[in-house]
């Protein structure tokens, strides 16, 4: 949520910055007027109330005519005062909501425009070249199979379509994938927490994914609860409705925890395999800190991503998203997108995102700094979104005889193997 003082005092910023989301901006005007139609309210009610409070010791000193009519004022005045009380109330939700509604300010220096307007910043690695090995690269379904490690038909089957299972040395993949994200969270100083995969409607409000991702979380009516698409749900409202002590921040979570998307505006997109899908595992990182550190902390997760892809040997280039793809919270969001062989282009593996206090003023998160009690920040990075590492990883190191290299990092995880083999061979 955006500070209210900025809209009073500079509401042109605002408006900028949704220009540069692809939004409207006439929404700054809805919410100014939805403002003054609170304070004006407010004041209403504040006056009617401070005129009844006068008006006992006016009963108690008055006589015969003038006390009925005052008694009467005091009837009409109990009833102004719950009405406006009442409209005073709404006024405020109104504005609330509406606030709610829009997105963080953007940093600057991001790059204005739509999906496809984001600017390269590096890249690292080059992508091999298969034709000059003389064989044609298989895509990761069928490597999969090859290997007897992802069964996209068994998930289908039980599940339905975009779930699969991970099966021999697709499951053991995940399993070392994770082990090896975790252990290097720890040597950064990450303190690692399996949380929660279903949270309250206040922690998935308050991290922003019930705005314009709403469409795409699995809700529990039964259970007012929510399946979380991502453990930065609930590693942001870890520390809900709390006053941090300065001295404890920054505050570093590594998070493993399955997430569940519907993928609901993805429809005929990315439908073979298991690069976009209805659950997956995944390591999150997340940083509470005091605001002024954000955009360093930024560049950290940022390079603990870097320095996670570049242990599994995979060429891929650094993105800065442009604006208007970003969500609602992020003020800025750092990709690295892998070299994908079968699709020829880049694809996100990882992402990183500012979310400035916007996710701390809405679920209540404050430091106390020497100045006094104000809003943190929050930061998040995916570290490992295990299908996505897995499809990089078997296309870029697979052999002309359906096996796999296995990255040298990963091996320790893997018993020392190698290589994955084909089942068969």
């Amino acid at each position: 949520m955006i500070d209210p003082k900025l809209l009073r005092t500079n509401p042109d910023v605002i408006r900028e910055s949704l220009v540069a989301r692809q939004a409207d901006p006439g929404v700054v005007d809805r919410l100014l007027e939805a403002d003054e139609a609170r304070r004006s309210s407010i004041a209403t009610f504040e006056a009617l109330r401070a005129e009844q409070k006068g008006m006992g010791k006016q009963v108690a000193r008055a006589q015969g005519e003038e006390k009925q009519a005052l008694l009467a004022r005091t009837k009409d005045l109990a009833a102004q005062v719950k009405e406006t009380e009442a409209a005073s109330k709404q006024a405020d939700v109104d504005f609330e909501e509406l606030l709610r509604t829009i997105p963080n300010l953007i940093i600057p220096g991001v790059p204005h425009g739509g999906e496809e307007d984001f600017e390269i910043l590096e890249h690292i690695g080059t992508p091999r070249d298969f034709a000059a090995e003389g064989f044609e690269p298989k895509d990761h379904l069928e490597l999969g199979e090859i290997l007897g490690a992802i069964d996209v038909e068994r998930g289908a089957k039980v599940s339905g379509s975009r779930f699969y299972f991970l099966t021999g040395q697709g499951a053991m993949l995940e399993l070392a994938l994770v082990n090896l994200a975790m252990n290097r969270a720890l040597e950064w100083g990450f303190t690692p927490i399996l949380p929660p995969a279903l949270v309250k409607p206040s922690a998935m409000e308050g991290t922003g994914f019930l705005g314009q991702a709403a469409q795409d979380v699995y809700y529990l009516p039964a259970d007012d609860l929510y399946l979380v698409g991502t453990a930065e749900v609930p590693l942001a409202a870890y520390h809900s409705d709390e006053i941090l002590d300065v001295a404890t921040l920054p505050r570093h979570y590594a998070g493993y925890s399955p997430c569940y998307r519907r993928e609901a505006g993805s429809y005929g997109k990315d439908t073979r395999g298991i690069f976009r899908v209805h659950w997956f595992d995944k390591v999150e990182m997340f940083v509470h800190c005091d605001p002024t550190e954000a955009e360093a902390q930024h560049q950290k997760l940022l390079g603990c991503e870097k320095e996670f892809v570049g242990l599994l040997d995979l060429p891929y280039r650094v993105i800065d998203v442009a604006a208007g793809d970003l969500g609602l919270s992020a003020a800025r969001k750092f990709d690295c997108e892998a070299w994908i062989p079968t699709q020829g282009k880049y694809r996100e593996i990882t992402s990183t995102s500012n979310c400035t206090d916007f996710q701390a003023r809405r679920l209540g998160i404050r430091g106390r700094f020497e100045e006094g009690v104000r809003p943190i920040a929050t930061l998040n990075g995916t570290l490992c979104a295990v299908p996505r590492i897995i499809i990089a990883i078997l296309e870029n190191h697979q052999q002309p005889d359906g096996s796999v290299r296995v990255p040298e990092a990963l091996r320790p995880y893997l018993g020392g193997r190698e290589f994955l083999t084909p089942v068969n061979g």
